[in-house]
């Protein structure tokens, strides 16, 4: 019903920056909150951030909180995740996720949310 696509992933030094992109397409048009949550290489997936539907409320992990940046542009069916001074720490594999049928567990719970992208890389060298 409804596909995610993440991009902008890759290799950059730590101090550095980069911004990940998510494009929502399908029958089903999203209109709820969306999350980004990634994994580590042998770590069981976390939450990252999290946006409302209408943008106005943000959800941050306290590990990026300060360095990362959620946002949407709802005409685009895009979520975006700016990511600032990067550290080693923040190497996973990055997913995001659509919210359409709001539940009970909250945007920071991996069970609040239906759809769910193929991840894209991201890489912070020290």
């Amino acid at each position: 019903q409804v596909q995610l696509v993440e991009s902008g992933g890759g290799l950059v030094q730590a101090g550095g920056s980069l911004r990940l992109s998510c494009a929502a397409s399908g029958r089903t048009r999203s209109t709820y909150a969306m999350g980004w949550f990634r994994q580590a290489l042998g770590k069981e997936r976390e939450f990252i951030a999290a946006i409302s539907w209408d943008g106005r409320s943000t959800y941050y992990a306290g590990s990026v909180k300060g360095r990362f940046t959620i946002s949407r542009d709802n005409p685009k069916n895009t979520v975006y995740l700016q990511m600032n001074s990067l550290k080693p720490e923040d190497t996973a594999i990055y997913y995001c996720a659509a919210d359409v049928v709001p539940g009970v567990h909250g945007p920071k719970s991996e069970s609040e949310y239906e759809y769910w992208g193929q991840g894209t890389q991201v890489t912070v060298s020290s």
